[in-house]
Order: structure tokens, then C-alpha cells, then sequence
């Protein structure tokens, strides 16, 4: 039987009992419901109010299902009688701590203080991204990006600077920084944003060189080294998950948002809802994916309600992190060596597909590129065509001019 263990902390300048247990999704359901406990993520443990009525309720909620160690609990309650609870200096600081009104936050990037121009300048950039209707993920990069340019100005409003000044500070950002290509690529997307767009300099970047990225291939897993993967994890939603973004070439991202209303199993398909770019498209659902999500959903008490992978403690969609851990977890138990991420389920379901003869412009619309030539890049990883090209080595050897 599984034994739950009761501890007092005190969370947000309030006295709690916490419930500390492995993990399980039954329980979870008991404390949640039956006993009003709610989830600290700080302490990573569900809790109540610390009061005799909320010990008991917790008590009667979980009777005949689980074992309570109560032990630290009542060590604690016992010294609390022989002191007060928190020191008097310590309940003063809290209260003053609340009623201090906190200065305006800044960006957390900024190190200095910002003159008043170029500090309407970051605010007018900021609501032009808005006004835009850029992705939060773009308002975010560009936002970073342009920080670390007013960081490196100081007070030099940005209305003064020239194209020649521009390329003197990215050359620097190059040679001293030591920045890479794409990250080079993204702070002049933020800087051409905010002269061209906020300040309306026209074509103020047309003289201005871009450096040329790197050709990265993608990085692709073969079949066995995909069924070493999938069959190292036990954990059915865990499964659900990697074969939910092999199957349909999905971005992290995508998985993370996918609900339970957007997987169509009359026309057998899944719609993906505000992807990158603010594109929706369908994508086929395999008839095995939809009989393993059938499954995972089957097994899991409580049921995902919204999306189609809950957080059984928050109830919303699982963080993009928690996938990627999911992957990498897998990846070290199957003893895959390479160096890759989740994203090469994606990489390996357009290479794969490729291979199997697919035309590259139905790939490029099941993955949601924009170019064709970022699908592209997958026929130089498929071994469609290198499978039938045969080393002069090999020729030599078989001419029986070269022995070993």
C-alpha cells in the first residue's frame, strides 16, 4: 500500500500541512477532489491550510487507500506549543515586505539604466511587435535581442545611429562577442524591425551583409534505433507522446498544444491549431496512434479533460521541457548515442517518408515549412539515391585490383 508522508512548511506567509508521496495519478485525483489540497510548485508536493478540520478531511480521503506517516507532522505541532510559530520579526518583514510598493519592473535583460529616449524606444518597439501581431515566441527573441543592443549603447539614443554604425556594432558582436551565425541573424532581424518598421528608415539594412549560415543537415534516427526508443519506455502516456510526434512529423511545440478535439478519427485526421508562422493545417492520424491514444486515455484515471497531455497536477498542457526530458529519458535507456533532441522524430518522419518515395511538396505541407527549400535540406540525408551509388573502392576491390 502506498504510504504518504505529511510534513508542515509554510507557503506564501501561510501555515500548511504538505503531502508528499510518489507520484500517482489516483491519488492525485483523491487529494484534488476529495480534499481540496492544492499544488505548490515551489515545494513540488500538494497541500492544505495546516488546521485540525483539513488534517482530518485528509485523513478520511485517502482511509483504506494509503498508509499516513504522520510522524513529522506531530513533532512539528508539538514544538509549536512550546513556542510561537514564526518569530515575531519574521510576521513584521512579511507584513512590511506586502505593503512595500515595488518599483516598476524592468526587462530582465536590461544591466543598465536606460536613457529616457532609448527607454521609449524599447516601449514603442515592444507595442509595435504587439500591434504586429508577432508570436509571442517572436516578441520574446526580438525583444531579447534588441535589450542586448541598447545594453551595449548605454545612453546613445538609437535615432542617431547609421548603417555604418550598425556594422561596426554587429562586427563586433562577431569578433568580440563571438556570436554565431543564426544568433547574428536574429539580433538584425530585431534591429531591422525596430529602424525600418518603428522608425520607418527605409531600406536602412539594404547595405548592410548578412553572414551566411551553416548548411546543418538534419539529425535522423534509423527504424531499429526508433524501436529501440519507443520500446524503452513503459509509461503508456510517456509512449503516447514520442509516437504522437513520429507519426505525424509534429513540432514540440505542437504535441504540447494538441487537445483531445483536434484528433478527427471520423476522416482520420489531426488539425494543428496556430502553429509557427500562424498556420493551421491537418495532418494524416495514423489508425495505430489512434488506437494507442485510445489506450493511454483508456488507462489513465483521472482523464486528460482538454489537452490530449495533462499535467495530472495543473491540469494544463504538458511544458515543452517535460517532453524533451520525456525524449531524452528514453534516448538514454535505449543507449542511443547520438546527439539529438525530440526534434529528430520530426527530421526522421520527413526522411523516412522521402525514402519511401513521397513527393517532397506533400512532405513540405505536412510539416508546414513556408519554403520548399527547408524541406529541401531533407534529400540530402535520405538515403534514397546514395543507397545506389557505388564507391570507387568498393569497384576497385571487386576488380580485384586492391586486397585486404
Amino acid at each position: 500500500m502506498e504510504t504518504i508522508t505529511l510534513k508542515a512548511f509554510f507557503h506564501n506567509e501561510m501555515e500548511c500541512i504538505g503531502i508528499f508521496f510518489r507520484q500517482n495519478a489516483t491519488i492525485n485525483y483523491i487529494f484534488q477532489k476529495k480534499a481540496g489540497a492544492r499544488w505548490s510548485r515551489t515545494h513540488r508536493c500538494w497541500y492544505v491550510p495546516c488546521t485540525k478540520k483539513n488534517y482530518e478531511m485528509l485523513a478520511n480521503a485517502i482511509s483504506g487507500k494509503a498508509i499516513l506517516q504522520t510522524d513529522a507532522l506531530k513533532e512539528y505541532l508539538e514544538k509549536k506549543k512550546n513556542k510561537p510559530a514564526r518569530p515575531a520579526s519574521y510576521q513584521d518583514k512579511a507584513v512590511e515586505k506586502k505593503q512595500t510598493k515595488k518599483p516598476a519592473a524592468q526587462h530582465p535583460a536590461i544591466k543598465h539604466t536606460l536613457s529616457k529616449e532609448n527607454k521609449e524606444g524599447l516601449k514603442q518597439f515592444h507595442q509595435h511587435l504587439i500591434l504586429k501581431s508577432y508570436s509571442a515566441s517572436t516578441i520574446r527573441t526580438y525583444t531579447n535581442e534588441f535589450v542586448q543592443f541598447l545594453n551595449a549603447i548605454n545612453n546613445t539614443p538609437t535615432y542617431q545611429f547609421t548603417a555604418s554604425r550598425i556594422k561596426d556594432y554587429l562586427q563586433y558582436c562577431f569578433e568580440k562577442l563571438k556570436l554565431s551565425e543564426n544568433t547574428l541573424h536574429s539580433r538584425m532581424n530585431a534591429l531591422k524591425f525596430y529602424f525600418e518598421q518603428v522608425l520607418k528608415k527605409e531600406k536602412f539594412f539594404w547595405e548592410i551583409p548578412r553572414p551566411k549560415k551553416p548548411l546543418q543537415l538534419p539529425k535522423v534516427l534509423g527504424e531499429n534505433e526508433l524501436g529501440k526508443l519507443f520500446s524503452a519506455l513503459t509509461n503508456k502516456k510517456h509512449k503516447a507522446i514520442l509516437f504522437t510526434a513520429y507519426s505525424a512529423g509534429l513540432r514540440v511545440s505542437e504535441v504540447a498544444a494538441l487537445k483531445i478535439k483536434h484528433i478527427d478519427s471520423d476522416r482520420m485526421q489531426i488539425i494543428i491549431q496556430d502553429a509557427k508562422g500562424k498556420k493551421d493545417r491537418y495532418v494524416p492520424l495514423s489508425p495505430v496512434l489512434l488506437d494507442i491514444l485510445r489506450q493511454y486515455i483508456r488507462s489513465y484515471t483521472p482523464p486528460p479533460k482538454e489537452y490530449l497531455f495533462e499535467s495530472e497536477q495543473t491540469k494544463d498542457a504538458y511544458p515543452t521541457r517535460t517532453l524533451q526530458r520525456i525524449f531524452q529519458m528514453a534516448r538514454e535507456k535505449a543507449g542511443i548515442k547520438k546527439d539529438i533532441g525530440i526534434h529528430s522524430l520530426r527530421h526522421s518522419f520527413a526522411t523516412h517518408l522521402l525514402e519511401k518515395g513521397t513527393d517532397i511538396r506533400y512532405i513540405k505541407d505536412l510539416l508546414g515549412h513556408f519554403n520548399i527549400k527547408t524541406t529541401e535540406r531533407y534529400l540530402h540525408v535520405s538515403r534514397q539515391s546514395l543507397v545506389n551509388i557505388i564507391s570507387p573502392l568498393d569497384d576497385l576491390f571487386n576488380k580485384g585490383k586492391i586486397d585486404w
